[in-house]
């Protein structure tokens, strides 16, 4: 949702979306898979955990708006302070939130 977002408010070319969008997913999959590797499990699973119900989709919303305030907010300081704040909001993200704040599609693909 960030990169759309980008591309809607001119922070990032449209034409450059989908090569973005690929990369991430592939890149979540192959963390993923290290992951596994690194924790002795089976490098392809599905998950056991239903997150389709409303708390979930509420909290993704939610958690997806926070992302988006935050790096809209800090656009008028430079990039250590929006990558600091993205990461803070991240870390809070994943406490406050009902699914553990999948704000990144690619990381709920993957």
């Amino acid at each position: 949702m960030v990169t759309i977002a980008a591309a809607a408010t001119n922070g990032l070319r449209w034409h450059a979306v989908p090569p973005y969008i690929g990369a991430q997913i592939i890149g979540a999959i192959i963390g993923v898979w290290l992951a596994h590797v690194m924790f002795d499990l089976p490098i392809l699973q599905l998950s056991q955990h239903a997150r389709t119900r409303m708390p979930q989709w509420v909290a993704e919303v939610v958690a997806t708006f926070g992302l988006l305030a935050v790096i809209w907010g800090c656009r008028a300081h430079k990039e250590p302070v929006t990558a600091f704040a993205v990461a803070a909001y991240i870390t809070g993200a994943y406490w406050f939130t009902a699914s553990t704040s999948f704000a990144n599609p690619a990381v709920t693909i993957a």
